[in-house]
């Protein structure tokens, strides 16, 4: 692979089987070994491929359901691709569940060691960021309390920081920039524009067109699972909304023919 290609997806595919019947019980999982359950498959990516330079702020867009976020789990490592081959070139760092592993009962400031263990930092390296991840989540007076104590986006925010001073390579991120109010957020683009300067590679998942091209190199349009622009920001962002726009005036358009059937019965 080139030195200068990071990421490299070659022909991926990913299919979910999902139960007709919901499982919410040993006793049903148990049950259903012993009869036919029928399963539905729902085909997330279809022979996708793209690759993403070393330094390059790439965005991945697209409707709920396209398959952005398995996208971004399959280079992460959490699923395996059905067919295909991802090929990484660096350390990644994803910001993809923020907070999985985080302890209620534990402080703010033991929860920053667990988590940024979890992230490979050493207590060497954390004890050396340890200030400036406190400040950069905005709850250095809490940083005390137990996590319990915590609201939902204060968690985030110091999971958020953690991972953010983890020193990768590659951050992965999906719809991690809802975290927080304007500021916050504002922050946090100027950290990964601080990353872009230091040659790391950031891939960005949202639905925020206007973020995308701002900041993003280049962004790729997923529609059910296939590849359908992959382009600059600029262009890519502007075929996204040209696509929402045509989607809702097909639903007005069925609507009304549906009407006027009615009418006539």
């Amino acid at each position: 692979m080139d030195k200068d290609i990071v990421i490299k997806v070659d022909n991926v595919s990913k299919t979910f089987r999902i139960p007709h019947e919901k499982v919410s019980s040993l006793k049903d999982a148990a049950e259903n070994l012993f009869r036919n359950v029928g399963y539905e498959e729902f085909k997330a990516l279809n022979d996708v491929s793209f690759e993403v330079k070393k330094g390059e702020f790439f965005g991945i867009i697209g409707r709920n359901g396209s398959g952005k976020s398995t996208m971004l789990k399959i280079l992460a490592g959490i699923y395996q691709a059905d067919k295909g081959k991802v090929y990484i070139n660096g350390m990644i760092s994803p910001f993809l569940e923020l907070g999985i592993g985080f302890n209620p009962e534990l402080s703010g400031r033991d929860n920053v060691y667990l988590n940024a263990t979890v992230l490979g930092m050493t207590k060497k390296q954390i004890d050396k960021k340890f200030d400036s991840i406190v400040e950069f989540s905005e709850i250095e007076r809490f940083i005390d309390q137990k996590l319990k104590n915590y609201s939902s986006g204060m968690q985030v925010r110091l999971a958020f920081s953690v991972a953010i001073h983890a020193n990768r390579d590659i951050l992965l991120m999906d719809e991690v920039l809802a975290v927080g109010d304007i500021n916050f957020q504002s922050k946090c683009l100027e950290e990964f524009n601080k990353y872009k300067d230091l040659g790391k590679t950031v891939i960005l998942v949202t639905h925020d067109i206007a973020t995308v091209q701002r900041y993003c190199d280049r962004a790729m349009l997923i529609r059910n699972g296939k590849v359908v622009k992959i382009g600059k920001a600029e262009e890519v962002g502007n075929a996204y909304v040209y696509e929402n726009m045509s989607d809702e005036e097909n639903k007005v358009e069925k609507a009304e023919k549906q009407a006027i059937i009615q009418a006539e019965k």
